[in-house]
């Protein structure tokens, strides 16, 4: 990927290098390409060929295209093009100033439709008698192509988008995590730079496929002219794999070789086999019959008729398939994104954010650490398999595993105001976090088996191992209600007692917590009363509204007939019955306009230069968002803009942020759901102080608060300039609020704002 954002970068080093000024510019020499070749008159070129340009103004293609021509011929004949970047900064210097330029091919590819090397030089000064004459915009527009003659001498235009992306990532997570490879794997990476281009290429194409084998004879990409030689390149350099010897192929291996083939292909091995062959049999079922033949022993020459019908068969080898998995998953710190990611770039699909990129500290310290975090994402991969399977017993296998691992490295103790609890956002990368996680696949795995002692002991562990980690609510929360499901009431109120001064446990789990306490600290077991039972007796106020049930069964979302007789969910009923009774607009949005507000409002702030946060140009929000860490890094610049918008200047920020982002992916902010004229309505219609107080919470933990908003925003306007907003949580005939629901309604009450609950209940008989 051409990141040419990083053109505009205003260092001292391109400063430096592009200080000129207008009488300099004649005699300057450029180096660059011609490319479009398979546009050009002239399919060969001759090394030291004489070249001018040529503007084209009507290119349908390109407004600022520049032909090249060949001098040396009478007729001067096109040889293609200048790179278009190049282009739009040398056209209005060619149109406007009246620069010319001429120049000579300084080197001829191997193939004659690749780019060719050339250097031009400009021949004259800029014409400053010309109206219009903009010494300063002339100066700017040369500063601009100097500026892309330069990067790109390092990506040469005959390389592939795809393979110039590989490329790229390779460079990178070799340069920033060296100390992560051995000798060897550093030396097999570097390597693939020095292969040949095809063999790049198929290399790539290969890597980004479903396979995991392929016949080589239906490899066909147009920009690979020698398919062939490049498969033998890298099966010499062990980046490919041959099956063209049966004795090489492994059992494992039979059923992926066996997909390769057609169905009419299939059928005619097993009417060779002499085995029933069902005309109307599908695929899966023929390539069972030969498996079946073949691992009951009936069946050994069956990997000479696939290898008959297949011919040769490649795969990528599963170093190098294993070794760039682990690339990729440095480069971008997710199992999420891939190679894609570039491609959407490229195609102008996904616009990621601008931010710094400050790296001072290592996320893997060792190789041992990496490796240790992979074995974890592979066990994790396992279990997720094993529950959609079905699979227990290899369920129980992985709960075993991650059990025994994380027994052997508990987390630290952190305290969350010392300077280590950027330690906690980089824990997620750690194997006993990934551990922790299918330990709780498996928690929820014995509780539906109802092993709940089995459950309880993986839980203790988990609260014992991870002290300082926003999870142990939820944990606290499920310990304490296993130990009640096997009749221990005395120590499931224990427990919820310790959790409520865990400073870790927080939203709806401090809430569940708080409830269990009050229900199950009854006499004898406790005599005082909780002070924190007047925050749960809290009253909240309730409107009840009646709609005509589409269908009533248990277990499915209510659906009703709306005021204008079509139908409906509860949600939208509800909103029919605000904008009736009060006048009242709005959206049924749960928590995404809020973090599309809070995205928008707090942009900058999230996109502050802070150390470690971010470390690829992928990313979306820093690492830190959903922990501690991102407030106390960012106290000094969140509570500006907290007062900012206390003040009531919201609004104006949000316009400023919308228009200058519009359609940058940031977490949080949806740009098509929510409209601004939308959002404009909802910021205005909510006081400062509410607002400013809301996005604390938001800012101070992220992770607990993101979820479980009300249902619905509503607004409505007093005059021109004043007007109130109302949240509300929409309940069906057999819903009843979370504790996550209600901590936030509770908590929307204590910044000022006006919430309540709808509860639609039936009336009449579903048709």
């Amino acid at each position: 990927m051409v990141d040419f954002s990083a053109l505009s970068t205003d260092n001292e080093e391109s400063r430096n290098h592009i200080d000129v000024t207008v009488d300099s510019i004649s005699g300057m020499a450029i180096d660059t390409y011609i490319v479009g070749r398979k546009f050009s008159d002239e399919k060969e070129v001759n090394l030291g060929a004489n070249i001018s340009l040529l503007r084209d103004p009507d290119n349908i293609k390109d407004s600022n295209a520049i032909k090249v021509l060949s001098a040396s011929s009478a007729c001067c004949k096109v040889l293609g093009y200048l790179p278009l970047e190049l282009a739009q900064y040398l056209s209005p210097l060619i149109e406007k100033y009246c620069l010319s330029f001429e120049g000579y091919v300084i080197s001829v590819p191997k193939r004659s439709l690749d780019a060719v090397q050339i250097q031009i030089v400009c021949q004259n000064s800029i014409f400053n008698g010309k109206k219009g004459y903009d010494e300063f915009e002339a100066l700017h527009l040369w500063q601009k192509a100097l500026q892309v003659v330069e990067f790109a001498k390092n990506r040469p235009p005959n390389t592939t988008k795809y393979q110039q992306n590989f490329c790229l990532l390779l460079k990178e997570v070799l340069t920033s995590s060296p100390h992560l490879f051995t000798k060897d794997k550093k030396k097999f990476i570097e390597s693939f730079t020095s292969l040949s281009e095809d063999s790049q290429r198929l290399f790539v194409r290969l890597y980004t496929r479903k396979g995991p084998w392929f016949r080589l004879s239906t490899i066909m990409y147009p920009e690979i002219c020698n398919p062939q030689q490049a498969v033998k390149e890298l099966s010499a350099t062990g980046y490919l794999y041959l099956f063209e010897d049966t004795t090489k192929l492994h059992d494992d291996e039979m059923k992926d070789l066996l997909s390769l083939l057609t169905v009419s292909e299939l059928r005619d091995i097993l009417c060779t086999l002499r085995k029933k062959c069902n005309q109307g049999s599908r695929k899966q079922n023929l390539i069972a019959s030969l498996l079946s033949c073949y691992k009951g022993g009936s069946c050994p020459v069956l990997q000479r008729l696939i290898l008959e019908r297949t011919e040769i068969c490649i795969r990528t080898s599963p170093e190098a398939e294993s070794l760039f998995w682990r690339a990729e998953r440095l480069f971008f710190l997710n199992g999420e994104q891939d190679l894609s990611a570039f491609l959407l770039v490229d195609l102008g699909i996904v616009k990621y954010p601008t931010y710094n990129c400050i790296i001072l500290e290592q996320i893997f310290s060792n190789e041992s650490d990496l490796l240790a975090y992979e074995e974890a994402i592979e066990v994790a991969q396992v279990i997720d398999q094993s529950l959609d399977e079905n699979n227990f017993e290899l369920v129980l296998r992985c709960i075993m595993i991650a059990d025994s691992r994380i027994s052997c490295c508990p987390e630290k103790l952190i305290d969350s105001t010392s300077p280590d609890l950027m330690a906690i956002f980089r824990s997620c990368f750690s194997a006993s976090w990934v551990y922790s996680k299918v330990i709780l696949l498996g928690i929820s795995f014995l509780e539906c088996e109802r092993r709940y002692k089995d459950a309880i002991h993986l839980l203790r562990r988990l609260l014992d191992c991870f002290t300082c980690d926003t999870r142990r609510g939820y944990w606290t929360v499920r310990l304490s209600v296993d130990l009640e499901h096997i009749g221990c009431p005395n120590e499931s109120l224990s427990v919820a007692e310790a959790g409520l001064l865990d400073p870790w446990v927080r939203a709806g789990s401090r809430m569940a917590l708080q409830r269990r306490v009050l229900r199950l600290a009854k006499p004898p077991r406790r005599w005082k009363t909780p002070s924190f039972s007047v925050t749960l007796k809290r009253k909240i106020i309730e409107v009840h509204i009646q709609g005509r049930p589409l269908n009533c069964e248990a277990g499915r979302k209510s659906r009703f007939y709306g005021e204008d007789g079509e139908q409906c969910g509860v949600e939208q009923l509800a909103l029919q019955y605000y904008a009736r009774e009060g006048g009242w607009q709005g959206v049924h949005t749960e928590s995404g306009i809020w973090m599309t507000i809070f995205g928008l409002l707090m942009w900058d702030v999230l996109l502050s230069d802070v150390p470690n946060v971010f470390r690829t140009r992928f990313q979306t929000a820093p690492l830190d968002m959903e922990t501690d860490h991102f407030y106390l890094a960012r106290k000094s610049l969140i509570e500006p803009q907290l007062q900012k918008i206390h003040d009531g200047l919201a609004e104006e920020i949000l316009i400023t942020s919308w228009e200058l982002h519009m359609g940058t992916a940031c977490r949080g902010v949806n740009w098509d759901q929510h409209s601004l004229s939308d959002l404009r309505a909802a910021v205005s219609c909510i006081r400062g102080p509410c607002l400013a107080s809301l996005c604390r919470h938001l800012a101070q933990d992220y992770g607990s608060w993101s979820s479980g908003m009300p249902d619905l925003l509503l607004w409505r306007f007093h005059g021109d300039y004043k007007g109130e907003a109302k949240l509300v949580e929409v309940k069906g005939p057999r819903d009843q609020l979370s504790e996550q629901q209600r901590a936030w309604l509770l908590l929307l009450m204590d910044c000022g704002f006006n919430a309540e609950v709808c509860k639609v209940s039936t009336t009449g008989t579903s048709p």
